[in-house]
């Protein structure tokens, strides 16, 4: 589970992660990631469409994703990143969300010049 203050809940914020950051995608998962001015936590935020699946899909693929999220948040500085789950998602094993965030961040700290 993530932590409150890692948990991206403003609209606002995820407006402004998917419109200005930078956008990598994976198999299973779509990542936007934007670096922030101000010192503070790393938020995650995640998109889930209904697309998929029904709620029950939904949450599950929510709660791999939260458990996967968690372990990265080491990685990110001051970082807002959402994860997009695409429907292949509710079928991967959290390992293989792992390794396709996993690489999606590293991506993008490539495509920025950011440290890692």
């Amino acid at each position: 589970m993530l932590s409150a203050q890692n948990r991206m809940t403003r609209s606002t914020d995820f407006d402004a992660t998917v419109k200005h950051g930078v956008r990598v995608a994976q198999p299973d998962l779509v990542i936007h990631a934007r670096q922030v001015q101000q010192i503070s936590p790393p938020k995650i935020g995640l998109i889930i469409s209904k697309s998929v699946g029904s709620a029950v899909q939904r949450h599950r693929v929510a709660r791999r994703l939260r458990h996967v999220a968690r372990s990265v948040l080491a990685e990110l500085e001051s970082d807002q990143v959402v994860i997009r789950a695409l429907p292949s998602s509710r079928d991967a094993m959290s390992a293989q969300l792992e390794r396709q965030l996993r690489a999606g961040l590293r991506r993008i700290r490539q495509l920025t010049g950011s440290r890692g």
